[in-house]
C-alpha cells in the first residue's frame, strides 16, 4: 500500500508558529508602558510620604532666598529693645558672633523662619540649644535655653512662630539675666541678624508642608 503524505491540515507552519497576534504585541507593549508609571506613582508616594518630610523640605528650603526680614524669636520683645552687640569682644580670643534677646525666664523662644531642627542638644557655651536650617539652608543658632520645648526632636519641620524652647542662662550665661544668644550662620559664617529683626516685615517666606 501507498504511504500518502500528511496533508498538513493538522499542524501549523514554523513562520506562523513564531507570528505573534496583534493582541498579545499590546498586551506585552502595554505592560512595559506601565512598569515605568507604577513606578513613577510610587515614587510620588515616597515623597511625599511622612517618612521623608525632613528631605522634603529641606530640598524646598534651598530653592528659597534668604529672608530680608525676620520676626524677633522671643515672645513680646521688640526689635528695639535689643542690642546691636555683633562682633563685640568676648573674651581674649572671640567676638559675640548673634545677639542677646533679654526676657524673663522660660519666655517662649520660637522660630524665626520655616526650617528643619538639626540639633537639639547642651553642650558648650551655649548650654542648652537648637539648631535650625532655614531658608537658603542658613543656620539658626538659639542658645542658653533653660529648656526645649517637650518632644521636640532633631527631623523636626518647623514653621515661622514653633515653640522651640524657652528663654534661661544655661550655658556660659549662668548667673547672669536671662535671655536668648541668637545668632545667624551664612555661607561665609556669622553675620549681624538685627537688621533683619528691625527691617520692615515682608512675606518672603513661605510654610513648608508637613510643619
Amino acid at each position: 500500500m501507498m504511504t500518502l503524505p500528511d496533508s498538513g491540515e493538522d499542524s501549523v507552519p514554523a513562520t506562523q508558529a513564531r507570528r505573534r497576534s496583534p493582541a498579545r504585541t499590546f498586551r506585552r507593549w502595554l505592560g512595559w508602558l506601565l512598569i515605568p508609571a507604577v513606578l513613577g506613582i510610587a515614587g510620588v508616594a515616597l515623597w511625599n510620604s511622612d517618612w521623608l518630610k525632613a528631605p522634603r523640605a529641606m530640598w524646598e528650603l534651598s530653592r528659597m532666598p534668604p529672608p530680608t526680614s525676620l520676626p524677633v524669636p522671643v515672645e513680646g520683645v521688640a526689635a528695639r529693645r535689643i542690642a546691636d552687640t555683633f562682633g563685640a569682644p568676648r573674651g581674649r580670643d572671640r567676638t559675640h558672633a548673634g545677639v542677646d534677646i533679654f526676657a524673663k525666664r522660660g519666655t517662649p523662644v520660637v522660630s524665626a523662619t520655616a526650617g528643619v531642627v538639626v540639633a537639639v542638644r547642651d553642650t558648650g557655651l551655649g548650654g542648652r540649644q537648637v539648631w535650625v536650617v532655614g531658608p537658603a539652608r542658613e543656620r539658626y543658632y538659639y542658645a542658653h535655653l533653660e529648656d526645649w520645648r517637650a518632644n521636640l526632636v532633631e527631623g523636626e519641620v518647623v514653621q515661622e512662630g514653633t515653640v522651640l524652647g524657652y528663654v534661661g542662662d544655661s550655658g556660659n550665661a549662668a548667673g547672669t539675666p536671662p535671655h536668648l544668644h541668637w545668632g545667624i550662620y551664612g555661607a561665609n559664617g556669622a553675620y549681624d541678624p538685627l537688621p533683619l529683626l528691625r527691617a520692615p516685615r515682608t512675606t518672603n517666606g513661605r510654610a513648608l508642608p508637613g510643619g
